[in-house]
Formats: C-alpha cells, sequence, structure tokens
C-alpha cells in the first residue's frame, strides 16, 4: 500500500522509520528563546477536547469487516465491498480500508505476537472489538505507509468513537509501545532465542504453525524442493492483483482495458485489474466479464481441452447430439459460467449441480449472461448424481469442497479458523464426491477433481484411493493439458500425471487437478 500525501485524516506519508514514536521534530526553544524539554507535540497529545473524537470511515469500514469476521464468522471479500458503498468512500479511500482490513487480517499471528509483548495481560482476556482495534493500528504502524502519529491518532480517534474513551485509553498507550519498533525490529525481539524453523516462519509469515508444515509438505508431495517454503509464505502475504475472465464468445475485456485492466499473460480472455469498484463496469453487471482467478480458468478450460475423440456415445441431452458436461459442486457459480460458456462454443450442454438453494440461486445468477440452451441447474446431493444419472455425461467438473489451503492469499481470514481436524473431517466428502462424478461419467469421458488446496490429503492421496479399488479408470497427464490451455506453456505445474499451481511460481491460488479418464 503506498499513499501520497497527506490529509485530514491521517493517511499517506512516505515509509516509516523504526523507532519513531510519535513524529516529533523541529525546535526545542520556546518564543521566548528559553530552552524546552521536549519536542512540540503532536495532535495525538493534546489535551482530550482536541484529539480527534471521531471515526476515519476507512480505518472505521476496516474495523467493521475485522468485527464481522471475528464474531459472525463472515467472509472479508464479502463484507467488506458491502461496508464500503454503505460507508460511500471512494476510489482512494476503498483501496485504503481493503489493505488495512486484508492487512491486518494477513498479519494477526505476528502482530499478536508484538502485541502480547505490549499489553500487561493475556490477548484472550482483552476485549475483543479492543484486539482488533490494536491490530489495525499494529498493521498501520509496522506494514503501511502511514504516519506513526497519524496512524496512533486516528485508531484511538475510532477507538474512543466506536468503543469508548475508556478503551481508547489502553489503546493508545499500547499502540505507542508497538510504534518504538520497526518490524524487523520486533522480529528480532520475538525471534532472537527461538531456534525452531516451523516456529520462525509461523510467527515471521503469521501463518499457523500446522498450516506451516502442512504447505511444507505440499511442496515435497507435488515435486517442489521444500526451500521454496519462505517463498510460498510470502507470496501467501502479497495482495492479489485481481483477475478477470470474459466469457468466451459472449465478454469482451474492452471496457475492463479502457478502464486501467491489463492483458492476461497466462489464459486467454483473462485481464488483470488493480481493484477498486468493478461493479462500475457495464460488463461485470451483466455477467460476461467476471471476477475469477487464472487458476481457476486454467482447470476449467483444461477440462474443456482434454480430446477425447469419438470414444464417448453423444447423448440426445446435449444441443445437436453434442456433449453433456456436468459441474459436480457448481456453486457459487464461476467456474460454471466459465464452462457453460466455453460448452456453447463446442455444442454441450452443461448441467450444474449444487446442494444448498441459496448457493443454486448464485449459481443460476452467474450463469443468466449465457443463452439458457445451453445449461440448466440441479438442486441436490452430488453424492447421489452416480447412482441417479450413471455413464451420462462426458465431461465432470468435481471442484470439492477443500480447506482452502491454496486460496489464504485472497481469504486472509481462513488461515486462523482452519485446523487440522478439518482435513480429517472433508476426507470423506471429497472421496465420495469423487466416486459419484465417475459413475456419472460415460466410459471414453472424464472426470476433472480440483481442490483449491495442494495438500496432499485433499490431493493425490484421494485421487490414488479412488483409482486403486478400480480397473476401469487411468491418469491422464494434467500437466500438459494445463500447458495446452495457457497462452505461455511451460508451466511446470506438472508432477507424476497431476497438476499442482502455486502463489509463488504462477501466482495464481495453488490448485490442484488431477484429470481421469474412465477407459471405453
Amino acid at each position: 500500500m503506498s499513499d501520497s500525501g497527506t490529509n485530514g485524516s491521517g493517511r499517506g506519508g512516505g515509509p516509516r522509520q523504526g523507532g519513531q514514536s510519535s513524529g516529533r521534530s523541529g525546535s526545542h526553544r520556546d518564543a521566548k528563546g528559553r530552552e524546552r524539554n521536549r519536542g512540540p507535540r503532536t495532535f495525538t497529545d493534546n489535551a482530550p477536547s482536541q484529539r480527534t473524537r471521531r471515526a476515519d470511515p476507512a480505518r472505521l469500514v476496516a474495523f467493521e469487516v475485522l468485527r464481522a469476521v471475528a464474531s459472525e464468522d463472515a467472509y472479508a471479500n464479502l463484507v467488506l465491498p458491502a461496508r464500503i458503498r454503505h460507508h460511500g468512500l471512494d476510489k482512494r479511500d476503498a483501496g485504503f480500508a481493503t489493505e488495512l482490513s486484508y492487512g491486518a487480517l494477513r498479519g494477526q499471528g505476528t502482530y499478536d505476537a508484538v502485541l502480547a509483548r505490549c499489553v500487561d495481560r493475556p490477548l484472550d482476556q482483552l476485549d475483543p472489538a479492543i484486539l482488533d482495534a490494536l491490530r489495525i493500528g499494529a498493521h498501520q504502524l509496522l506494514a503501511m505507509r502511514v504516519p506513526a502519529h497519524a496512524a496512533l491518532d486516528q485508531t484511538v480517534g475510532l477507538a474512543r468513537a466506536v468503543i469508548g474513551a475508556g478503551p481508547s485509553t489502553l489503546i493508545n498507550a499500547v499502540l505507542r509501545k508497538v510504534s518504538a519498533r520497526s518490524l524487523e525490529e520486533w522480529l528480532e525481539l520475538l525471534l532472537s532465542e527461538e531456534t525452531d524453523e516451523t516456529r520462525i516462519a509461523s510467527t515471521r509469515y503469521a501463518h499457523p504453525e500446522w498450516i506451516v508444515r502442512a504447505l511444507r509438505q505440499s511442496l515435497v508431495a507435488h515435486g517442489r524442493p521444500v526451500a521454496e517454503i519462505n517463498d510460498l509464505l510470502a507470496a501467501d502475504n502479497a495482495a492479489p492483483v485481481v483477475n478477470l475472465v470474459a466469457l468466451p464468445g459472449l465478454g469482451s475485456l474492452d471496457e475492463a482495458l479502457e478502464g486501467g485492466a491489463t492483458p492476461g499473460e497466462l489464459v486467454a480472455d483473462s485481464a488483470l485489474s488493480s481493484g477498486g469498484d468493478l461493479g462500475r463496469l457495464a460488463s461485470v453487471r451483466e455477467g460476461s466479464l467476471r471476477v475469477q482467478d487464472v487458476g481457476s480458468q486454467l482447470v476449467a478450460r483444461a477440462m474443456a481441452a482434454v480430446d477425447l475423440g469419438d470414444r464417448t456415445t453423444r447423448s440426445s441431452g446435449a444441443a445437436d447430439g453434442g456433449e453433456r458436461w456436468l459441474d459436480l459442486c457448481a456453486g457459487p457459480g464461476g467456474k460454471a459460467a466459465l464452462l457453460a460458456a466455453l460448452a456453447r462454443q463446442q455444442g454441450a450442454h452443461l448441467l450444474a449441480n449444487e446442494s444448498a438453494p441459496h448457493r443454486a440461486k448464485l449459481v443460476r445468477q452467474a450463469l443468466s449472461a449465457v443463452p439458457e440452451e445451453g445449461w440448466s441447474v440441479r438442486t441436490g446431493d452430488g453424492r447421489e448424481m452416480g447412482a441417479e444419472q450413471p455413464e451420462s455425461f462426458d465431461r465432470v467438473l468435481v471442484d470439492v469442497p477443500c480447506t482452502g489451503l491454496g486460496a489464504l492469499r485472497r481469504r486472509p481470514e481462513s488461515r486462523w479458523r482452519r485446523t487440522p481436524k478439518d482435513l480429517v473431517d472433508l476426507g470423506p466428502l471429497q472421496r465420495q464426491l469423487l466416486k459419484s462424478a465417475l459413475d456419472a461419467v460415460k466410459p471414453g469421458g472424464v472426470v476433472a477433481y480440483v481442490t483449491c488446496s495442494p495438500h496432499p490429503a485433499e490431493t493425490t492421496a484421494v485421487v490414488s484411493d479412488v483409482l486403486r479399488k478400480r480397473e476401469d479408470l487411468e491418469l491422464l497427464d494434467a500437466g500438459a493439458v494445463l500447458d495446452s490451455v495457457s497462452l505461455t506453456g511451460g508451466l511446470d505445474a506438472g508432477h507424476d500425471l497431476t497438476a499442482q499451481l502455486w502463489p509463488h511460481v504462477h501466482q495464481t491460488d495453488a490448485m490442484f487437478l488431477a484429470l481421469i479418464h474412465k477407459k471405453a
């Protein structure tokens, strides 16, 4: 986050220097020439009647996002746009609120370690609202280009306005201690006697220790050097660029490019945007231009691109006797929309299945930009599809529910919510859905098993367990197919016939892909 200038709300300024606690400067003599024993006071040091008593709207948005995440189990990417619109933030303030919200959530583990050194009680004994305000202040002081005095004054003003005068005094005292050191100086202090590599990485890169171990294991499982772990963790903490896709044959990138987006370098019909209110674009509102990670675009295109030749029997359920496609876990509809557009180009029909009625409604909305004759939506349990419609589809995408360890940069709160138990709980569901998909696909057809997690318990272990029990299945070279649908080729994503994308290598979410062919 880089802002220029300094305005009344205290945003902006150059990089802060470690050790500056209040930004004091100037002469130490008063108007009569007498020596003063301290420099001129900043706004934060003024008498109570002169201190900021209002909540800066951008910081208020960030505070409300953190409160919703903590108290309502909300997702930041869903809450944030609504709060920005509610408070009427302009583009600059919306960018500030976005960086502050996501940055405070991503860095929570590191900031809590710092705050624990500055608070005279365990953090879990603090009121949760106070702790969220402290995290917002810590992120400004340690990781943003905000002058220390502005970060202090505005965060204390926020606390005074929305929490109370008493808590604001505590917040002021704690954040003054935080401001005494730069982030690197705090990390040096926190890690000075630590020797365990996992705990060091956990504190430095703000990931729970179990996720550090899980990602290290994931690198090895997919054929990458374990030495890449720090690069991977750092990539999780980088603010992601917004990826756009124009639905093939239906949408256009022109409006986005005119608004400052740049053409995507990895996949056709894609663009990269710096963000802002994309809802202002007519093509986004009508659904022909969509926000979708490039990794998701690639795996959907890979399923559509597998050459089946004449190995499957055409179904009368598809337009002109063409192929039938199935998106088994379609909600909320991003991949389904892209698949429906691709199916339309190939004379195929897409059935999008979603078990939850409210998510099925979102799927219908996502598909609305594609002519209706090319798709349909089913609300039902995906685990039953194989029994209800056996050997009925030429291509099946099964994007299973997972821990989301591959999308931590986009869903920063997930790293603090997920536990190792989630891996155990999700495993049976993932296997049941994959088995259903394999029963639903025709002989000669293909199933694309997809997760937004690189963890072997959710990727290679699931695929190998299911394939081990059947002789009518074989893996296709998923890495080669991904290369064929990318603009560059040579993605270096393949390993043992499966494929794994990475944030630190491909600048995508860590999407896993296995292409399973049912022998004719």
